[in-house]
């Protein structure tokens, strides 16, 4: 060990410990019970049993160990947005598909293809870019990776602009925000215009957050470190106090994270919005007036016309092997076309062909090329689903590699046509389409909504 560093070996880093012991030890707090003495014992953390604590002071470490239950924030609200209640609609544990029989296999597939068949399959091309990032994007310092970032963050909001949903008097609210940097530059592109505020949803903890460059009075950042599932908008407090219309968004919630910030939008949300009215579904839609027509100022609105719900939503979608049925808002679409929850559960899994990156071993021509796009998207999904999981090896023989990512684009198509179904029944014009080239991403399809005009209720006279 280092002069005066903590003599204990960590074997999970191949190095000393580098903490510093107390005077006359030879080890540090956490590494003390190695110390030959008697006089003190040292035992694993009943909170956390990843560390130890000295016995005769776990009262008082309880009282301020980091992982200590700690109070809940006023807008959680348990499994609010979680779904399924029915228990017995939940699927038992499944055969994992590398165990189905060839037989088995072709079934799944004839009822994916019958199931979309009459889909609109083919998505169209809405590949924009916005003059907030054009610096950064001729910026030589970005590298590969970042430049990739930054040009689907660029078509994000080009498609909000399209939607004209860049404007005053808005709360943009970035689930699975991470570092937040979609929110900073939508923040960039309302450099000049007033009230607008972000709240950033994100479970974890996160390093290298970029919210400290906003210096800007005019725009207001807030992270609410909460599960989407238990987040329950109308009760953050600058919404609750502001009535602010809601724009949502995201750069690749995956999986589960997209049905879970959809559900928490147009049922929770907006439902709480309108809980004083008798007719919440048609209210939901007012918003869309807003939509294509100039902003107008809080202060020439009335207090009901400003209690505006959602006015859009915008989502880049990606991982739907994380999707799970209870958390599903496309369960109903499901059920239309005879599918239920064993098929879902194949079909997520079967959607990681498209973009794992399964490639013949042979294969030559795809070497470099591929291997830097499965690359980049591993970075941005950090956890795909193993060769082992979606049995690929299994599968040789039986599929050839195009196939198997025909169908596994199928099934993200199908999973996705729920959604849209589930926000047309909420009242919104909702659309997919392809937001970037796939070489910049493998996950390249955004999902938007806006309040559907025909939807909203004739004035009384």
């Amino acid at each position: 060990p280092e002069p005066g560093r903590c003599a204990h070996f960590v074997l999970r880093k191949r190095r000393f410990c580098r903490m510093i012991p107390a005077p006359g030890r030879r080890f540090c707090g956490e590494h003390g019970h190695e110390e030959e003495q008697n006089d003190r014992k040292r035992i694993p953390c009943p909170l956390d049993p990843k560390h130890t604590v000295y016995e005769d002071q776990l009262q008082k470490h309880l009282k301020k160990c980091n992982s200590r239950e700690k109070p809940k924030p006023v807008y959680f609200v348990q499994d609010i947005n979680a779904g399924l209640k029915d228990v017995a609609e939940i699927p038992e544990k499944q055969v994992p598909l590398s165990s189905l029989s060839t037989e088995e296999l072709q079934n799944l597939i004839i009822k994916l293809k019958k199931a979309s068949n009459g889909l609109e399959l083919h998505l169209k091309e809405q590949i924009l870019s916005h003059q907030a990032l054009q610096e950064a994007l001729s910026d030589p310092k970005n590298g590969e990776s970042a430049f990739k970032h930054l040009k689907q963050q660029a078509s994000i909001l080009g498609n909000m602009e399209k939607l004209h949903l860049l404007g005053p008097g808005r709360c943009f609210v970035e689930f699975g925000a991470g570092r937040g940097k979609l929110s900073h530059w939508v923040d960039i592109a309302l450099e000049n215009v007033e009230s607008v505020q972000f709240l950033l949803v994100e479970r974890a903890t996160t390093r290298f957050k970029v919210d400290g460059k906003h210096k800007r009075r005019d725009s207001i950042f807030e992270r609410l470190q909460v599960d989407i599932q238990h987040l329950c908008l109308n009760k953050v407090p600058i919404l609750e106090k502001k009535k602010l219309p809601v724009v949502g968004i995201g750069k690749h919630l995956c999986g589960a994270a997209t049905d879970l910030a959809l559900r928490c939008l147009v049922e929770s949300y907006t439902t709480c919005c309108d809980r004083e009215d008798e007719e919440p579904a048609p209210k939901r839609c007012r918003t869309a007036k807003m939509e294509v027509a100039p902003h107008k100022s809080a202060g020439n609105e009335s207090t009901t016309e400003d209690h505006k719900p959602v006015a859009g939503i915008v989502i880049a979608l990606c991982c739907h092997h994380k999707c799970d049925w209870t958390h599903y808002v496309g369960r109903e679409f499901f059920k239309s076309v005879g599918l239920g929850p064993v098929e879902f559960h194949y079909f997520q899994r079967m959607s990681s062909w498209a973009t794992c990156g399964m490639r013949e071993t042979t294969s030559k021509a795809s070497t470099s090329e591929d291997s830097e796009d499965q690359t980049n998207d591993t970075e941005e999904h950090e956890q795909m689903l193993s060769r082992t999981a979606s049995g690929s090896d299994t599968l040789q023989g039986i599929l050839s590699v195009e196939e198997r990512k025909e169908i596994g684009c199928l099934c993200k198509r199908l999973i996705d046509h729920g959604r849209v179904e589930y926000l047309q029944q909420q009242g919104y014009k909702a659309a997919l389409q392809y937001y970037t080239e796939s070489a910049v991403s493998l996950e390249n399809v955004l999902l938007t909504a806006v309040p559907n005009p025909s939807l909203i209720p004739e004035p009384t006279i």
